[in-house]
């Protein structure tokens, strides 16, 4: 390839980064995507090429921002929308079950981010900003007019925002009511965004929902606020038509956002899955690239034969990040946590930064908490993304539990109800390692199986792989030699298919005292990743 090609790897963001949104200044790019109940919420990522994602900060990084506490992991932030205008970067996003839809604003996304505006007057969810002139408008999905006519009829509005103040001006005006052909009882419209190009303003949004039957629409008008004219070939991006037994399927795509890519040609941004089987997969959604041609003055993806590739080349230069984690393709590294947390790890809910410290000597050393993952609360937790089918995560662990109540180790998380945990605990007073399932009983979870350790104290490595629709786990007490402690361990109850909701699985280090105080603590000295997916090995 010469230094004027590139080849942009889908997904550009792997793993659980669903809902993206993108914005353009200057030669820069910045994306966000939706965390739900996670903490720090809305991860910023920064771009000079489209295939090379550095996170820079993070939208909601302060617990006086707010918190998630009380909330299923599936709610919380639903669907940011980044936006520049004059020197400010605004976020706009949904609190679901809260306060709903608000915006946030920055000097430089990087942080830090203002405290949220809410917008009482923007009943609905997934809001994005347009603006004109000295003039904002707020385009969002919002109820039907008067009494639903079907399940999931569903309005889009917009309504004036005043970008001083932050407050709305007027009345909310329905632009789309239904989605394309309101006949054919089109089921939640979403996720809409508003661009100007020529003489026309186009407004688009994905229609179907969010899983198989997922798909991106188009209207446009002369003015801002309509009236919109759908284009008679929608939809403009959609997967659903393809044979249900293509190897290595791409599926659920929509929810797009057009971008400029640096060689000035359109492309656009948008979620998508990988299953391993069915419409099962562990992944999340994920960040997807696909280019766009404009057709007759109306925009339409151009994704190729068979739907959209796991690659795109394209004429313009590659330009790296240095420091940044991989995000495509396969890749392997080992975070160490000497001296800061990587922006990427998550905690559940809220932070709470008296629980862990970081040193050189011990790696990241976490008090052990009464609450548990099972929970709606802030446990002793702290997760990285599974951004592979196929892989492993792998800690070294210091921990001498004092009761058997008392456990620390990894889990592989999708939500409270739907989590696999192994860890070092003891039983009858000897140091075992164990493997416990989550039930739908948040104190009782089932113990999968268990096995002796040589040592109370010191240091135990432990490793859980996935591969597909099962996992394993293994532990070692010299770091040369593993044992596995259980194979074939079925993933799919960790699954979106199975779990319900709208995230994807974490690896965990993680401690807890099961509802009983202690002073007791786990050290986590790194975490080793590695993804190896089939559909990348050329």
């Amino acid at each position: 390839m010469s230094a004027q090609s590139i080849e942009l790897v889908n997904p550009i963001l792997t793993g659980f980064y669903p809902d993206p949104s993108i914005v353009k200044v200057g030669p820069d790019y910045y994306l966000v995507n939706s965390t739900f109940s996670y903490f720090p919420g809305i991860p910023v990522m920064h771009s000079r090429d489209l295939k090379n994602w550095k996170q820079v900060g993070n939208v909601i990084s302060r617990p006086s921002q707010m918190n998630f506490l009380g909330d299923r992991m599936t709610r919380g932030l639903f669907a940011p929308a980044i936006e520049y205008h004059n020197g400010t970067y605004y976020v706009t996003c949904t609190l679901i079950d809260h306060k709903g839809n608000f915006v946030v604003t920055a000097k430089n996304p990087a942080g830090p981010w203002s405290d949220p505006t809410f917008l009482p007057e923007v009943r609905g969810i997934d809001p994005s900003l347009y603006f004109e002139g000295n003039k904002a408008y707020v385009i969002y999905n919002s109820d039907p007019p008067g009494t639903p006519l079907y399940d999931g009829h569903r309005s889009i509005k917009i309504i004036e925002l005043n970008p001083q103040t932050l407050q709305t001006v007027g009345e909310a005006k329905i632009v789309v009511n239904g989605g394309v052909d309101l006949s054919k009882k089109p089921v939640w419209i979403e996720g809409p965004h508003l661009m100007k190009r020529g003489d026309w303003y186009y407004l688009y949004a994905a229609e179907g929902g969010t899983s198989v039957n997922h798909t991106e629409v188009v209207f446009r008008s002369k003015a801002p606020l309509g009236p919109f004219v759908p284009y008679e070939k929608n939809p403009i991006l959609s997967q659903r038509e393809l044979p249900k037994d293509r190897k290595d399927p791409i599926t659920s795509a929509g929810h797009a956002q057009f971008v400029e890519g640096p060689d000035g040609k359109t492309y656009a941004i948008f979620l998508a899955v990988r299953p391993y089987e069915g419409n099962y997969y562990n992944t999340g959604r994920e960040t997807f690239i696909v280019p766009v041609e404009w057709k007759d003055e109306w925009p339409v993806t151009v994704p190729g034969p068979n739907g959209v590739q796991y690659a795109y080349k394209a004429n313009f230069p590659e330009v790296k990040q240095p420091g940044a984690l991989p995000q495509s393709g396969n890749f392997s590294y080992t975070l160490t946590f000497e001296k800061q947390l990587d922006p990427a790890l998550l905690f559940l809910r809220t932070v709470d930064s008296t629980n862990f410290s970081l040193s050189k000597a011990k790696g990241l050393t976490l008090k052990l908490k009464p609450e548990t993952c099972a929970e709606l609360g802030n446990p002793a937790f702290i997760g990285k993304r599974q951004q592979h089918l196929y892989g492993s995560a792998e800690t070294e662990l210091t921990f001498a539990p004092k009761a058997a109540n008392e456990t620390a180790g990894l889990v592989v998380f999708q939500d409270e109800k739907h989590f696999y945990y192994l860890c070092k605990s003891v039983d009858k007073g000897k140091p075992v390692v164990q493997l416990f399932k989550s039930t739908a009983e948040a104190k009782n979870p089932e113990l999968v199986a268990k096995a002796p350790l040589k040592a109370a104290a010191g240091k135990v490595q432990l490793r859980i792989n996935a591969d597909g629709d099962t996992y394993s786990f293994r532990f070692s007490e010299d770091g040369k030699t593993y044992t596995l402690l259980k194979d074939k361990v079925d993933a799919r109850f960790l699954s979106t298919q199975v779990a319900g909701g709208f995230i994807g699985c974490l690896y965990g280090m993680y401690g807890t005292s099961a509802g009983q105080s202690t002073t007791n603590t786990a050290a986590f000295k790194w975490l080793k990743y590695e993804g190896h997916d089939p559909m990348y090995k050329k």
